[in-house]
């Protein structure tokens, strides 16, 4: 993909693309509130992922667009126990008792499932709302989406059993209409067509897909 050329379709896609990662904070604060003031639903399992965007490495960037980063991506390893087996995810899991909190479980499962350090490496951005799955199978639960910056040297690897691969997904072609489409879905023997991101072979569906649109959508409204 050409640079700047993924996001012609649609004028939402361009703002979000153009906006600057030093603004990104501010607009989501504005929009959710300050990250730390995120905190457990009660009466429910509680679970943390991480969005982490990757700038570009050209010395000149000091301020790079939301559109020139790349977004870290998992693949769920297959698995009868996990309800979201073999589908993209961004890395997190569950908290646990001794994480700092919400934002500390997704630092800890994402150093535990792609190596990426987000104390070391990283910068906390921002959050936005908490997602609960829709799905029938899905356990009650509210997962926390929290948005970090790595240095654009920052090196992900398959770091757990629970991980099939990882991608860095230029967030320009995650913006770009032309990659987007449905997933057919079956349960039941009843067939559902959900919306979806299509790239290098992988799709894009479920919950992953609503936390990634709601925060393109939230950086095309800033």
């Amino acid at each position: 993909m050409k640079p700047g050329g993924g996001a012609e379709g649609s004028p939402g896609s361009r703002r979000a693309a153009e906006l600057r990662l030093s603004r990104l904070p501010a607009t989501l604060a504005d929009r959710f509130g300050e990250p730390q003031m995120a905190f457990p639903d009660a009466g429910r399992k509680n679970a943390a992922v991480a969005g982490v965007l990757r700038p570009p490495g050209r010395a000149e960037t000091t301020d790079p667009r939301l559109g020139d980063c790349d977004l870290l991506v998992i693949r769920r390893a297959s698995s009868r126990r996990d309800p979201w087996s073999g589908q993209m995810a961004l890395p997190g899991g569950r908290l646990d008792p001794e994480d700092a909190g919400l934002v500390g479980a997704a630092v800890r499962e994402t150093m535990e499932e792609t190596g990426v350090d987000l104390v070391a490496r990283g910068m906390l951005l921002g959050r936005i709302e908490a997602m609960r799955p829709l799905g029938v199978r899905i356990p009650t639960i509210s997962i926390w989406p929290f948005v970090f910056q790595v240095d654009s040297e920052a090196v992900a690897r398959v770091a757990s059993r629970e991980v099939a691969s990882v991608h860095w997904f230029p967030v320009e072609a995650l913006l770009d209409p032309a990659n987007r489409g449905t997933y057919p879905w079956t349960y039941g023997g009843v067939v559902r067509q959900f919306p979806c991101i299509r790239l290098e072979g992988r799709v894009i569906w479920g919950l992953t897909y609503r936390i990634l649109t709601r925060l393109l959508e939230v950086a095309a409204a800033s």
